[in-house]
């Protein structure tokens, strides 16, 4: 008798073994992993036919085929500022036009890094100065960089472009980071080619180095070029993305909310009902 209620323990015991070993490769591919850093860059109102297998963007193209691609990716709404909030915060905040300036002190994805321990620091092309409030100087666009409307962050967030070769040489980096080149070259003013030259010369020793450092590129567009559609390009690179084309339909709630899972904060707004991406981790 204790022989066969041995037995019958042992079978259990495989069966059980059995099947968590099958289900843990689904387990495991539903896990979203942490980056040591996600570097967000936000292009301008350009539709996905406009940038993936463009000529004018052979450099963006290659990021597609080495990462990534979302090939039903959309904006929330028109025009441009709404959809930085959006992103950035889960809300437009009842913005709805590219008015400046404003002023919010409701949580967002910089305030939440912060108080979970994390950083978050946002650079601007052709910024005058570290924590500036201007609306507009040289090519700068405050309403491409909604860190600056919150007042729960820090002038020290908010930083010009020329600080990012500074802190990626120095591998001070941010957990979590967002570069907006300015309005020539996030394609607003200047064309796809001019944007994607200025990518490749800005952004590519960081594509490079994330490879070796757990770490991040997300590449999307605040909208396309007014439809109502809204279908932009959104794209993924770093070593822990499996290449490939995903086809499932993602709007900025939906980035927002994984780069929240990825730091084990609450959504906001409407990436509380949006699913963080799961699908394309190695």
């Amino acid at each position: 008798m204790r022989a066969l209620f041995a037995r019958s323990v042992a079978a259990i015991a495989l069966a059980w073994f059995a099947l968590i070993s099958t289900a843990a490769p689904s387990l495991a591919g539903k896990r979203i992993p942490r980056p040591d850093h996600v570097l967000i860059v936000m292009e301008e109102n350009h539709g996905f036919s406009e940038i993936i297998n463009s000529p004018n963007a052979p450099y963006i193209n290659s990021l597609a085929s080495q990462g990534a691609l979302f090939t039903d990716s959309h904006a929330i709404t028109h025009p441009s500022q709404p959809n930085y909030l959006d992103l950035f915060s889960g809300s437009n905040q009842g913005v709805t036009n590219d008015s400046c300036p404003h002023s919010f002190d409701t949580d967002n994805e910089g305030s939440q890094l912060i108080a979970a321990g994390f950083s978050f620091r946002g650079y601007s092309e052709d910024l005058p100065a570290k924590g500036s409030q201007v609306c507009t100087y040289a090519k700068y666009a405050r309403k491409h960089a909604p860190w600056v409307n919150f007042t729960n962050l820090s002038a020290k967030t908010n930083v010009p472009f020329t600080n990012f070769a500074k802190d990626f040489n120095r591998s001070n980096l941010p957990a979590v980071s967002w570069v907006i080149p300015n309005l020539l070259d996030d394609m607003h003013d200047g064309t796809v080619k001019q944007g994607d030259t200025w990518l490749q010369t800005n952004i590519d020793g960081y594509v490079t180095w994330a490879q070796a450092h757990n770490s991040l590129l997300i590449v999307t567009w605040d909208e396309d070029e007014g439809t109502k559609q809204n279908r932009i390009a959104t794209i993924f690179v770093g070593p822990m993305v499996k290449p490939g084309q995903y086809s499932e339909t993602i709007t900025h709630y939906n980035v927002l909310r994984t780069v929240e899972a990825m730091y084990g904060l609450t959504p906001l707004g409407g990436a509380a009902t949006a699913q963080p991406i799961k699908d394309v981790w190695q």
